[in-house]
């Protein structure tokens, strides 16, 4: 069989991590992309079509990694809905093809029982499914057993056909093209199209008790960085070339990559993730689940906990705790993180002018790339602040701050 990665979106609800496109964000030193395709290798599936943007991001990273497949890219010139983004690879499908995005990290452990119940049914058309208790955000199905026989996006509260949600990842036919030419093109007209195939043949749902990795706004990483490692780093692993001073402690699976440099009365308690030509300075602590990538410097007595840092950032002395930094950002000494509510209760995070529930209640900031904070500055919990801002010292952020925003408190107000 073949499968169909989509990476083409604009990420809008990533922000402030959109500066590309989501599955290229790293992770181990590796972007989320390439875990999908190690997924599906491990599943039986090499065929493998990218749908990517017109900047050819995608194929431009994936340059730089071995996959062992020859993988062929498509473009979608605008973003068009995962329609028109299927619809672009028609020439290059031959037989019964996996669509689902890029990522979908652990997407293998689903392949086989679709492929299971893609045999034992006839039916060329696999949906898989969830239980879920909020079926007015989600794609519905309707079910006669496991027969599918139509899909509701977005059903009206009382109104729902089912239970049980599309989770995204489909088995389809080599002929759901024809389906979706007949459908009128708008924003969900790929769901339209799985409508009016399941109203003219069969199709049947493979219904799981865990969903696949999600990954729909920049919180969800912390999800995807914890499966990744619990996956991957099994052991104490460090190489070679890092030079480790005395009377540090190294705890647990911890990886440390080529050329980096930890320093005396550094802790590093795993699972962690410490890239190459990175610098742990005196005294620091790195712990719980914290991804650092290649060229990061994390200062004396700082402390980092459950937060994932992208290539070539370097902090001072300060805590960071539950938070997301783009790559290339200057964190002054005594920045701090603030990552629980006095109240320590859910924390929501405001998305295009409204607040969304994270499920979490600790949760510190999110800040996009080459952003600069000076000394002292503290950042509440959930704020979000875009790509290449300047925060001046001693600045208390309570509110979000859009992208190339210059930022400072000063003692009668708060100025942007």
């Amino acid at each position: 069989m073949q499968a169909v990665i989509l990476a083409a979106g604009e990420s809008s609800r990533l922000w402030p991590l959109n500066q590309k496109h989501k599955s290229l964000l790293k992770i181990m030193g590796r972007p989320l992309i390439y875990y999908t395709i190690e997924s599906l290798k491990k599943s039986g599936i090499k065929d493998i079509i990218i749908v990517q943007g017109p900047e050819k991001d995608i194929e431009q990273d994936l340059k730089n990694y071995n996959l062992g497949i020859d993988i062929k890219y498509v473009i979608q010139s605008e973003a068009k809905g995962m329609g028109n983004a299927v619809m672009q690879t028609q020439e290059l499908i031959s037989g019964p093809f996996f669509t689902l995005h890029a990522h979908k990290v652990n997407v293998g452990d689903c392949i086989e029982p679709m492929v299971k119940k893609f045999k034992e049914s006839k039916a060329e058309l696999i949906f898989l499914g969830i239980k879920t208790e909020r079926p007015w955000l989600y794609g519905m199905l309707k079910l006669e057993g496991d027969k599918a026989k139509g899909l509701t996006e977005k059903p009206e509260k009382g109104k729902e056909p089912s239970d049980i949600k599309a989770i995204g990842i489909y088995l389809l036919p080599p002929n759901f093209f024809e389906y979706y030419k007949r459908v009128p093109e708008h924003q969900y007209d790929f769901e339209d199209a799985l409508d009016l195939y399941m109203k003219e043949n069969e199709a049947r749902v493979t219904i799981v008790e865990k969903e696949p990795s999600s990954f729909k706004y920049p919180w969800h990483l912390f999800g995807v960085t914890k499966l990744l490692m619990n996956s991957f780093i099994q052991k104490q692993e460090i190489h070679p070339t890092a030079k480790i001073s005395k009377n540090v402690a190294i705890e647990g699976n911890v990886y440390i990559g080529k050329n980096t440099k930890v320093f005396e009365g550094a802790v590093i308690k795993g699972p962690c993730y410490v890239g190459d030509n990175c610098v742990i300075g005196n005294n620091s602590l790195i712990r719980e689940y914290t991804n650092l990538e290649n060229k990061v410097l994390i200062g004396a007595f700082a402390e980092v906990t459950r937060s994932i840092f992208q290539e070539d950032i370097h902090t001072h002395s300060g805590y960071f705790g539950d938070s997301i930094f783009g790559r290339g950002c200057r964190l002054g000494a005594g920045t701090i993180t603030a990552n629980v509510k006095i109240d320590r209760g859910e924390i929501k995070v405001k998305i295009k002018n409204e607040k969304v529930k994270t499920k979490l209640n600790s949760l510190g900031t999110i800040m996009g790339e080459n952003t600069k904070t000076g000394i002292n500055c503290s950042l509440m919990p959930g704020v979000l602040i875009g790509s290449n801002c300047a925060l001046g010292p001693n600045s208390v952020v309570f509110e979000n701050i859009e992208d190339n925003a210059t930022f400072y408190t000063e003692f009668r107000g708060v100025k942007k």
